[in-house]
């Protein structure tokens, strides 16, 4: 049974509990893996994939839009435009003159999206993280054309703060400019309290639905790694390496008891938690095997107990 999508804020898309993040296109995953990834996620009737111009330049020989590349390919190869709601980014560095949230950059920016993807439009355009050299009333405004012309259907922010979101927020509201009506902050078990204390808050009164990435926090939620030592050597060391303390070994700890109790997967149990947090859309999590894909799957409709979510609470409290 597919599983039930839900409004994404007040964008008029709606989404299935999972986005998958397409980071992973033509870096861990090859073109031919990718297919296959995609194709079983949206067989499995999921709709949501996440992306951006920079991935994946930080991949040596690369220059960013590999991932859109391959997404644009496997849309025309399959056909499924109208199966999918596409989510990409403008703002990181591609190249000096080739980053920010200039008007005259994400007029360019859009047009190369759109021209890796081989579509007409974007369902959700997002700056990828804050520009403090453009005005706000100048990228929403950047925006606004976009939105005007069809080329994009609602707009987003990522890595954005309280105070930045906020203001942002109440720019678009006092001049009628569009609003970010999504956000896309880095939010797990491991990584609460940044989101948490000021975010979560802004973001349920104002009406802002969360694309949260990192859902796993890098594999590390995934029950993959039980020691140091298994995280030597991967792709993704350093960024594991922040989690392999007491309190990361006590959350894997805590994500292994509730998985026994309910017959699931730890990775299963890390997303089934953000999906009961507030504000909370659907979860962004990446994967590069079918394998770990069906695990996903299976977490983005898992259902945890009120025991299961103090646990994982009490756990991960910093």
């Amino acid at each position: 049974m597919a599983p039930e999508r839900h409004p994404l804020g007040g964008t008029g898309l709606s989404i299935a509990p999972l986005m998958f993040g397409g980071n992973v296109f033509g870096w861990t995953a090859d073109e031919a893996m990718s297919f296959r990834l995609l194709d079983a996620f949206v067989d499995a009737g999921f709709n949501a994939i996440d992306t951006a111009d920079v991935y994946s330049r930080w991949v040596p020989g690369h220059v960013g839009g590999e991932s859109e590349t391959i997404i644009g390919a496997w849309m025309k190869a399959r056909g499924t435009r109208h199966r999918v709601m596409i989510a990409t980014k403008v703002g990181m560095e591609l190249a000096p003159d080739r980053t920010g949230l200039s008007p005259r950059w994400i007029a360019q920016s859009v047009e190369d999206s759109l021209k890796r993807l081989g579509t007409d439009h974007i369902d959700l355009y997002q700056a990828h993280r804050p520009d403090p050299a453009v005005p706000i009333a100048e990228t929403l405004g950047a925006f606004q054309l976009l939105i005007e012309q069809g080329k994009v259907r609602a707009i987003g922010a990522s890595n954005y703060d309280a105070a930045q979101l906020a203001e942002a927020l109440d720019v678009a509201e006092a001049q009628g400019l569009p609003r970010y009506a999504t956000l896309q902050p880095k939010y797990n078990l491991m990584d609460r309290a940044e989101f948490e204390d000021a975010l979560q808050p802004l973001c349920v009164a104002r009406n802002v639905a969360v694309i949260p990435f990192y859902g796993v926090a890098a594999g590390f939620l995934t029950g993959k790694y039980r020691s140091t030592a298994d995280i030597e050597g991967r792709p993704r060391a350093k960024a594991l390496a922040a989690y392999a303390n007491d309190r990361g070994w006590r959350v894997v700890a805590a994500l292994d008891a509730v998985a026994a109790r309910l017959g699931a997967a730890p990775v299963e149990v890390a997303i089934a938690w953000l999906r009961t947090r507030p504000a909370l859309a659907a979860p962004i999590a990446s994967a590069t095997s079918p394998e770990q894909l069906a695990a996903l799957l299976r977490g983005a409709t898992l259902a945890l107990d009120a025991a299961a979510i103090a646990t994982l609470d009490a756990a991960s409290t910093a």
